[in-house]
């Protein structure tokens, strides 16, 4: 059996060197010196102080030494550790007081603002330009219908002179409500409500019709798949497109300024007959940029108008089937989308900034009422 290595050298161990591990405390000393923020501090304090760093590892080795060299080596690698924390942690306290210095002037509050108001909110833009048209009708002796937005396809179709085989009853216009058999829509325009007011009222009838709508578009920056329009209905006896076209002249400047020009281009709808598309006189332009490349509009294209909406004289066959006689009435409709119309008079791009939510783009529209 042998005896103790009473002769060992802890000098012989590489990691107890007194100069390997003075080499230690330099390299650690360095790597805080040269952290620039907590977060390289913090890596820099697990490379030189952590369970796997060179000193852990030199302390480690002193176990296997015989008794009487560990006192030596145990307070040369103590000493050592000890410088490292010490300046570990005064580089802890500059790093710490450098940050705290610089979120006083980042994050500096005025403490002499006014804390006790709240935030001013706004309505839609939507809901305003709605009622806002619903006044200009209501001032000339309208009202204003309304109806249910899950609608009889009958309402929404059949009675309007849609038949069965017009494309806008397919699934690829109309949300049907569980199958195409189901006998229910969500109405894809607000003349359902036209419809009922003609079965329920009687004549002199007019009436205005705001509301929502739906249709199976995608979502970009001119179309919706839920959106709003605003149809008007007047039945009396004597109304014709002279009527209609006065109408929309006084409504399209109140909507956009006086002096807009309107016109009437000949179109179809099942509903109406005869039928116009109404295009406004670019409201930027004014006309001006038609044939003028060096001016061009990128309001109308420069083409000088701008489509606003459909309208005709009442479909006589609309009439029989809401039980009005066509042959002692007479009636014009007509119809526009509201956030087209919004878009023409606030200069609104995208149709995405009115159905996301967003309160910043409200908000620059008040609190109108």
């Amino acid at each position: 059996m042998s005896a103790p290595n009473s002769d060992y050298d802890p000098v012989q161990v590489t990691p107890l060197d007194p100069d390997q591990v003075a080499r230690m405390v330099s390299d650690a000393l360095a790597a805080f010196a040269a952290a620039g923020d907590l977060d390289a501090l913090k890596e820099a304090r697990l490379a030189h102080t952590g369970d796997r760093s060179p000193l852990a590892l030199a302390n480690r080795e002193i176990g296997a030494l015989p008794p009487a060299a560990r006192k030596e080596v145990g307070q040369r690698v103590g000493a050592a550790r000890r410088d490292v924390a010490a300046a570990l942690a005064a580089r802890q306290i500059a790093l710490e007081a450098e940050r705290d210095e610089r979120v006083l002037v980042e994050e500096a509050v005025d403490v002499t603002l006014p804390w006790d108001r709240a935030p001013q909110g706004a309505r839609h833009p939507l809901t305003t330009i709605q009622e806002r048209v619903a006044d200009v009708f209501v001032a000339m002796g309208w009202e204003v219908a309304e109806g249910p937005e899950v609608e009889a396809e009958w309402l929404n179709f059949d009675a309007l002179n849609i038949g069965p085989d017009h494309p806008a009853r397919t699934m690829q216009d109309t949300f049907f409500v569980e199958n195409e058999d189901s006998g229910l829509v969500l109405r894809t325009h607000t003349s359902p409500v036209q419809a009922r007011s003609m079965l329920t009222r009687t004549p002199p009838i007019y009436v205005i019709c705001p509301g929502r709508t739906f249709r199976t578009d995608e979502l970009d920056a001119t179309h919706t798949p839920v959106f709003s329009q605003v149809e008007g209905l007047a039945i009396d006896e004597g109304l014709t497109m002279a009527h209609l076209k006065g109408t929309l002249d006084h409504f399209a400047s109140s909507m956009f300024g006086a002096g807009i020009t309107t016109r009437l281009r000949p179109s179809y709808f099942p509903f109406t007959e005869p039928s116009a598309e109404m295009d406004l006189q670019c409201f930027v332009c004014r006309g001006a940029s038609v044939g003028d490349p060096d001016n061009p509009c990128r309001t109308c294209g420069s083409e000088g108008w701008i489509e606003w909406g459909g309208c005709g004289m009442v479909n006589p066959r609309v009439l029989v089937a809401c039980g009005v006689d066509p042959a002692r009435y007479t009636g014009f409709a007509f119809g526009m989308g509201l956030e087209r119309t919004l878009m023409f008079r606030h200069g609104i791009a995208d149709m995405h900034d009115m159905v996301e939510g967003d309160v910043r783009f409200a908000a620059a529209f008040g609190m109108e009422i």
